[in-house]
């Protein structure tokens, strides 16, 4: 059985990444707006493009803020076409949880 206990480094690079308003809003939005009706594994997602503009923020800035989150395992990418698709990293999710004490049963 693998040991899901988080390593100091992995969420202390989450807390950093997640430290700065841009890629905590865009966090956010990824959070809200992911499909809730499939699996994780089924596409469970939401285009960058539906929420882009409600951020205020220009694209490069928001492309910098998506590879910080991607880097710190927060997130992850998938491009089809020139769409992307943003998916929580629910494992990650779940550690951050845990850590924080609200995994507790």
């Amino acid at each position: 059985m693998r040991d899901t206990k988080p390593s100091h480094q992995d969420i202390a690079k989450a807390f950093k990444a997640l430290s700065n308003p841009n890629r905590l809003r865009i966090y956010q939005e990824i959070l809200q707006r992911q499909r809730h009706d499939v699996g994780p594994d089924d596409g469970s997602g939401c285009l960058l493009y539906d929420f882009i503009n409600s951020l205020k923020i220009g694209a490069p800035t928001i492309s910098h803020h998506v590879k910080e989150l991607v880097n710190a395992n927060l997130i992850r990418v998938e491009r089809n076409g020139k769409f992307l698709t943003c998916y929580l990293n629910t494992d990650m999710r779940r550690r951050l949880a845990e850590f924080l004490g609200e995994g507790d049963d």
